[in-house]
């Protein structure tokens, strides 16, 4: 695992409880070596997340012959460099996302593993929760027809505060964008899974925190650590992004994401209509997944709600009974999961790399639309 902050922590989870949950997978992931910037993090890191060894040096660890996955939860600017390497040594890879900060990027480390023949993940977790795999299973059984339109938000707060530091998040650098790159393109994953490639965008971004707290230390606080530095430096990727889509299918739809919405902690969702009904979904209340179908009859058509379960997609590895709940750690178990069952049987992960680079393709149509405010065709 290269990188040991908030999202390592979250993978390792998943490393460790995946076997407790899927018991018919035929390998189970041992957690290796963990890498960080200096020997004290990564110390402390394989000490914390179960990991037998420890490293400051990546290359080192992409070049062990004893391991077979790289996992990949630094900061988007280092990505594409890690996952080429660890194709070119024939490792798996698990990359979080965004796949890198721009098309160009992703395209390279595309072209690299489909080279190298090795399984690829992005990691957009939030379409392994099980009432997002129903919503798919409903749209390709045809229950609520063609789809006319998709709406998709994903609001957060935690950077309202204009006194949360500035992580390498809000640096065009090291991100490649801001709220469009961190959250919209989970919102976009929902897109292209649920509904079909997009095909044209028309965005408009806006940044309303300018400068930013220099955050000390190299841990992305997310936000939580405020104060203690009076030194400011400036912020330049986008807060807030709002974008028209047009898809290949013809559907329209659209996307909002920023992270400065006072009272939206992680409002992730999505409507969609088609001619035969409607689903909704919020990730708040995500074991819940609103439906409405047009043949109900006049006196009981409205929205309503089924409580994910046994019944649905993953649920023969997660919880008995309908209603006991399921959070964020157990839609990276059902990503580990994929994965696992990807490379012992040969199969394509999803999302994949492919995938990635598709996101990224409409990242940077999105950006470029916001720029020059007019449509941009997607060449996918």
């Amino acid at each position: 695992m290269i990188g040991a902050g908030f999202m390592a922590k979250a993978h390792s989870m998943a490393y460790a409880s995946m076997p407790m949950f899927f018991t018919n997978t035929e390998a189970t992931p041992y957690r290796k070596t963990i890498v960080d910037v200096t020997e004290e993090l990564a110390k402390a890191a394989a000490e914390r997340l179960g990991f037998e060894n420890y490293s400051t040096d990546w290359r080192s660890v992409v070049e062990d012959p004893e391991i077979d996955i790289i996992d990949i939860v630094t900061p988007n600017d280092s990505h594409a460099e890690i996952a080429i390497a660890a194709a070119k040594a024939g490792k798996h890879i698990i990359s979080e996302k965004p796949l890198a900060r721009n098309a160009k990027e992703t395209k390279e480390m595309l072209e690299a593993v489909q080279q190298a023949k090795v399984r690829n993940m992005v990691a957009f977790n939030y379409r392994k929760t099980p009432a997002v795999a129903l919503a798919k299973k409903f749209i390709d059984e045809g229950a609520i027809g063609k789809i006319m339109n998709f709406r998709g938000t994903y609001l957060q707060d935690w950077s309202a505060d204009p006194e949360s530091p500035l992580s390498w998040r809000f640096q065009k650098d090291k991100a490649g964008s801001g709220a469009l790159g961190d959250i919209g393109t989970h919102v976009i994953d929902f897109a292209h899974y649920l509904v079909g490639d997009i095909a044209e965008v028309m965005a408009t971004t806006q940044t309303w925190v300018k400068e930013r707290p220099i955050q000390t230390g190299g841990i992305d606080s997310l936000g939580n650590v405020k104060g203690g530095n009076t030194e400011k430096g400036p912020v330049d990727v986008d807060d807030e992004i709002s974008t028209l889509l047009r898809f290949k299918n013809g559907a329209v739809g659209s996307i909002e994401a920023t992270r400065n919405a006072w009272g939206r902690h992680n409002f992730l969702t999505f409507e969609i209509h088609g001619e035969k009904g409607s689903l909704y979904f919020n990730y708040e209340r995500r074991d819940e997944l609103q439906v409405c179908f047009a043949e109900d009859g006049d006196d009981r058509r409205g929205y309503r709600t089924i409580y994910t379960g046994p019944a649905h997609p993953y649920g023969e590895g997660l919880w008995p009974i309908p209603g006991l709940g399921i959070g964020y750690s157990e839609t990276k178990i059902v990503e580990v999961y994929h994965l696992i069952e990807a490379i012992t049987k040969n199969q394509e992960c999803e999302p994949n790399f492919l995938d990635g680079h598709k996101i990224a393709l409409v990242s940077d149509a999105m950006l470029e639309s916001a720029e020059s405010q007019r449509w941009v065709r997607v060449d996918l």
